[in-house]
């Protein structure tokens, strides 16, 4: 696990869409795992502006997404199908039939999770799976006690979750859908590479129990320990709880010579 602190959420966001764009540029049919939340915005904005400035090409890159809400329809306001329309997808050259998103309806919920599944694997697996991290450690919408070996699945959301995402929706946790449809944890562990993504001070204990606690489905970010391509890219205050602060900063500084000097 790589642990990246960079000393705003602006500068993570940049180091985070730099890791994305050089793994573009080097396969133009990537295949991208997309998270939805405040945390990615400004990679997306990042690779917009890389889309606008330098031409980066998405024609023939492939998303999926990791969860949607269910029972709402995808034109919601607060869907997911609306927040990358929003924040990505009309703003960048991928074409629509290549952009994934979980269904946002219960009905056939099973076989369409099997399809969600089949389609990853048809497009060649997830070459990098961007993720936030709620206040719980959940990835997705993988709450605390979600098995590590999960698929995609329906889900009830927790009380933490409902409050975090009723801002939203309105001023209560009634207004917020109770249940969502996400990729699992195991899926998420089945990427080539995964982007944890964390910026604030009320991210600072999950990311210390993700990176430094022990491996729980407690804290399901934590099994981002045993993933042989986890980057973990923060902020000064997510950082604020880590032990070994110091250590990330150096090999990341060492990293960053090494590079230079092969350029």
């Amino acid at each position: 696990m790589e642990v990246i602190i960079q000393p705003t959420y602006k500068k993570l966001a940049a180091v985070a869409a730099k890791i994305i764009r050089d793994a573009l540029l080097k396969k133009t049919n990537l295949v991208l795992g997309l998270a939805t939340g405040s945390t990615p915005i400004g990679v997306y904005e990042a690779l917009v502006g890389m889309h606008k400035t330098e031409g980066l090409d998405f024609s023939e890159v492939t998303t999926f997404n990791l969860d949607e809400y269910v029972g709402i329809p995808p034109n919601h306001p607060y869907s997911y199908h609306t927040f990358m329309e929003t924040h990505l997808f009309s703003a960048i050259n991928i074409p629509a039939e290549n952009c994934h998103i979980p269904q946002s309806t219960a009905v056939g919920h099973a076989e369409f999770c099997e399809r969600y599944e089949a389609a990853i694997l048809d497009a060649g697996g997830i070459d990098i799976q961007v993720l936030g991290i709620g206040k719980d450690g959940h990835i997705g919408f993988n709450e605390p006690s979600s098995s590590l070996g999960s698929r995609t699945r329906i889900k009830t959301l927790t009380r933490s979750t409902l409050e975090a995402n009723a801002p939203h929706f309105g001023s209560t946790i009634d207004d917020v859908p109770k249940m969502a449809i996400t990729m699992g944890v195991g899926t998420i562990m089945d990427a080539k590479q995964c982007l944890l993504l964390a910026s604030g001070e009320s991210k600072a204990v999950a990311i210390a129990n993700a990176v430094e606690g022990p491996i729980t489905a407690e804290v399901p970010a934590s099994v981002l320990q045993m993933h042989p391509q986890t980057v973990v890219i923060i902020d000064e205050a997510a950082a604020s709880e880590l032990k070994r602060v110091d250590y990330y900063k150096q090999v990341y500084a060492n990293k960053q010579e090494l590079l230079s000097k092969d350029d």
